[in-house]
């Protein structure tokens, strides 16, 4: 149940309205999707946001605190940074005196060697609740009838039951579609399909202890460890296919 609203005062020498968690989540769901109340209060658990507290216990959010928000959201999206990085960026924000105020911070995130880490082309990346049937999967995605029941034979892509498909399907089908332009067909795809098979299994130890937990909190953890290890994981896939081309293109 979300936390009763905050009271607005009226007046010049008011103090600034403050949130309530749900009114935070209503603020940053339209750029944000998938953000949930777990996720924010994992977000405070972490050290990342310090909501004040009423003397019953219930958080209360400023304009400052949003900000600081969607700059961690921001940078977990779009630049892949893992919490640990986003905090020494935040600490720094901290020590350089002026609050970031209501709007974007102007702070560049930047990656654990200083480095800016380049933005992919903007995928759609949708929330969870995105279903999708076969031809809405292929009229989206640009693949053909042929070419995707090709990638559900290989088990390079699958449908939820009854035939429904999600936004990691439409993110699939439409990365072999612009792959398929250059030539390559689903029959090349199955290593990129036994590679992920196996980073899941070694991922799957790392969270599964946190995700057998009852505990709302450590099951945040674990869902906030799988999207770090998974974002690291492209980096790291992207940087070495980037060094093994640097031959062919005589670089």
């Amino acid at each position: 149940m979300n936390e009763p609203a905050a009271s607005t005062p009226s007046g010049a020498a008011r103090a600034p309205a403050l949130m309530s968690i749900g009114e935070v989540l209503a603020q940053l769901r339209p750029e944000f999707p998938d953000v949930t109340i777990s996720k924010l209060r994992f977000l405070e658990a972490e050290g990342l946001v310090e909501p004040q507290r009423t003397p019953a216990g219930y958080r209360k959010y400023g304009w400052d605190d949003v900000a600081r928000l969607r700059f961690v959201l921001t940078a977990q999206r779009d630049q892949y940074l893992p919490l640990r990085v986003i905090r020494e960026q935040l600490a720094q924000w901290d020590g350089s005196g002026p609050s970031p105020g209501r709007g974007r911070p102007n702070l560049v995130a930047v990656g654990p060697g200083g480095e800016i880490p380049g933005r992919e082309p903007a995928e759609s990346v949708e929330s969870s609740e995105v279903r999708l049937d076969r031809a809405g999967l292929i009229a989206r995605s640009g693949v053909d009838e042929s070419t995707l029941a090709e990638l559900e034979r290989l088990g390079v892509l699958v449908s939820d039951p009854p035939g429904w498909y999600d936004a990691d399907a439409l993110i699939i089908a439409s990365a072999v579609a612009g792959l398929a332009a250059y030539g390559l067909e689903p029959r090349h795809l199955r290593a990129y399909r036994s590679a992920a098979d196996r980073e899941v299994g070694l991922f799957a130890q790392l969270v599964a202890p946190l995700a057998r937990q009852s505990d709302p909190a450590a099951r945040a953890r674990a869902a906030e460890t799988a999207r770090e290890l998974v974002a690291l994981s492209q980096r790291l896939h992207a940087a070495l296919v980037r060094v093994g081309l640097r031959s062919t293109l005589g670089r």
